[in-house]
């Protein structure tokens, strides 16, 4: 394996591989126990890789001064209150780690601190995900390569010196590194999504690169599979109506699964280039059914002399084609000829 490929468990993801779509839940359960594990049977019907959830510990995070980025909620006084009342215990994670894998489903979390991902590397967790706001959080990183797993970092508010310096430390262990662009906004305008640098990313990191989408449409994640991204990040709730601050950045289920569909139609025709020529010498009996033919449009004796007004353009593709019509134009006919009757070679003098 060289730096342009990674793996996460046995999934391989880089060039050449199918794009590795992670459906990001982060804190869409609100809390509810019962809630996560209703989202990891519901993607898991949509044909997605991986469930992404995120890793808050309140104590080890946050502050009780921290603000809200959009106060949506009415229960919580603080962010610090959102965190502490959305928290998972240790065994409450493995079982949610579980059941993601008998479901099929890669699990992962982003931490957002140091007992985070301690908690999440007793848990099992495959790789490391690193959110946009710790991509210069460098002893985060480093706790994280240290462990040899993959590490995908999101770039949403990030300078190249920061994305440098993050990619250097994660290499500086020797750990896979994959760089997902990202905007910071929600949701994320069409004028912002940034696809153009997936391609400088690409060529700055050698290594697979990805799209973490905050658009609230499947049209980004359709766009950069064309484009050969390794990886696409999503959002998704149950319904735009649900409740948390992601909603207006989030895909439904229903759309998860047409944006996977899309997904795996792109790769297959990607992979497969068509022959122009190959092809039409496949579809020639179709050609026979849907092309026309020179038809005469009236009743000629023989040796009568062919003008546009004795021909008429009809299925099937049988006959002289089209192409043809302006080369017998001015040639007469050797046989008496019926209304409909396909025109030939061997009816021309």
């Amino acid at each position: 394996m060289n730096v342009r490929d990674l793996a996460i468990g046995e999934r391989r993801i880089g060039p050449g591989h199918p794009c590795l779509v992670i459906a990001e839940i982060a804190q869409g359960h609100d809390g509810s126990l019962g809630t996560a594990h209703a989202y990891i049977e519901a993607v898991a019907k949509t044909g997605v890789d991986a469930i992404k959830f995120q890793t808050h510990i309140a104590a080890a995070e946050s502050t009780p001064e921290e603000p809200f980025r959009v106060h949506f909620s009415r229960q919580d006084a603080t962010r610090y209150d959102y965190w502490r009342r959305t928290e998972f215990t240790e065994s409450q994670w493995r079982g949610l780690l579980e059941h993601a894998v008998s479901c099929g489903l890669i699990f992962l979390s982003t931490p957002f601190s140091f007992e985070a991902v301690d908690l999440l590397e007793r848990v099992g967790v495959p790789a490391w995900k690193v959110g946009s706001g710790d991509v210069n959080n460098l002893p985060m990183i480093e706790h994280m390569a240290k462990t040899s797993k993959p590490v995908l970092l999101s770039s949403g508010m990030s300078s190249w010196s920061d994305l440098d310096a993050a990619v250097k430390k994660v290499r500086e262990f020797s750990t896979p590194v994959a760089v997902l662009q990202c905007t910071t906004a929600y949701p994320c305008p069409p004028e912002q999504v940034g696809l153009n640098v997936l391609a400088e990313l690409r060529r700055r990191y050698d290594c697979p690169v990805g799209l973490s989408d905050h658009s609230g449409q499947i049209y980004a994640g359709l766009a950069a599979a064309t484009l050969g991204t390794n990886v696409i990040e999503l959002h998704v709730v149950f319904s735009r109506e649900c409740f948390g601050p992601d909603v207006p950045a989030s895909v439904t289920i229903t759309e998860l699964k047409q944006l996977v569909d899309g997904v795996r139609f792109i790769e297959k025709a990607l992979a497969n280039p068509v022959s122009k020529e190959a092809m039409a010498s496949d579809l020639s009996e179709l050609r026979s059914i849907f092309g026309k033919s020179i038809i005469v449009a009236r009743h000629l004796l023989p040796g009568h002399l062919l003008t546009e007004a004795d021909l008429l353009l009809k299925k099937p593709g049988i006959g002289l084609p089209p192409s043809r019509l302006r080369e017998v134009l001015g040639k007469r006919v050797g046989r008496e000829m019926m209304a409909g009757a396909l025109l030939s070679e061997e009816d021309l003098e």
